[in-house]
């Protein structure tokens, strides 16, 4: 019976066609990191911005891009970061240690108490 083989080459056919979509798959897009640690960017409620870049830390206005205050920092952990500043304005160095709370969010307290939070810009 000629029957049989006709049916199985059928079957396999059936079954390799199944596996071929009809048109290309869209390649999947890597999303863009989330960004980890303090790396990058941040404002404070009054716009000023502070920068973390390569263990540098900057703060600059908004409107005339002027220095405020400049040093470095240090990751004591992986949310938890110590900046040594000199402030241009006051002519004042001081010690400030940011906590990480999220993503977006640094609470800071100066060796003198004051606390601020920073934001991250994107």
């Amino acid at each position: 019976m000629k029957l049989k083989p006709i049916l199985v080459v059928a079957i396999a056919s059936a079954a390799l066609s199944a596996c071929v979509s009809p048109s290309p798959r869209p390649i999947p897009v890597a999303a863009n990191p989330a960004p980890s640690g303090v790396e990058g960017s941040w404002a404070d409620p009054n716009g000023i911005i502070s920068t973390f870049q390569a263990g540098t830390f900057t703060t600059r206005t908004t409107d005339s891009n002027q220095m405020l205050a400049s040093g470095t920092y240090t990751n004591i952990s992986p949310s938890l970061v110590e900046i040594n500043m000199t402030s241009l304005v006051r002519k004042t160095q001081s010690k400030v240690n940011c906590a990480l709370v999220t993503q977006s969010q640094l609470n800071c307290t100066s060796d003198a108490g004051s606390q601020f939070t920073l934001n991250r810009r994107m």
